[in-house]
This record gives C-alpha cells, structure tokens and sequence, in this order.
C-alpha cells in the first residue's frame, strides 16, 4: 500500500503519477489520517462499474448461462478466421 502525505506528494507529483501509470495507487494523508486516494482511471471505471446496478445484474446472469452450459466456444463464434 503506498501512503503519501499531501504535502510529500505536491513536492514529487511527477513521480506519483509514474507510480499510478504502472497500476499503483496512492492513498493521501491530511493532518495524519488518509483522505483521498489516486488511481488510475482505466481502475476507477472497473469501480464504476461494479456500482452499476444493471451491469452487476448482466454479470451475475451471464454467470448462471455459464452454469446451465448456456455459451458458446471460442471456436464456436470465431471459428477459422
């Protein structure tokens, strides 16, 4: 878990950005207690996503198709491209 301080992270924002572009995240301290997070944003629509109400719906159906044996194989819908 990487924690900064905001002040530490004002004097090395570059750096941190580096650190959140390889798929960290940071976590940012005010007065001793963390108070905001950066994550990267391909992450952040991941979280979005799962407080989507309709797409978690569409995840756990597409889980039971998936163990009533309702798919399809990758031969099955690509066949020889």
């Amino acid at each position: 878990m990487n924690i900064v301080s905001s002040t530490k992270l004002r004097n090395n924002l570059a750096d941190a950005l580096k650190m959140v572009k390889r798929g960290k995240y940071l976590l940012i301290t005010q007065k001793g207690k963390v108070s905001k997070a950066i994550i990267d944003v391909d992450d952040l629509e991941d979280l979005l996503e799962l407080g989507d109400k309709k797409f978690l719906a569409s995840v756990k159906e597409s889980r039971a198709q998936y163990k009533r044996g309702e798919y399809y194989t990758m031969d099955e819908v690509f066949g020889n491209i």
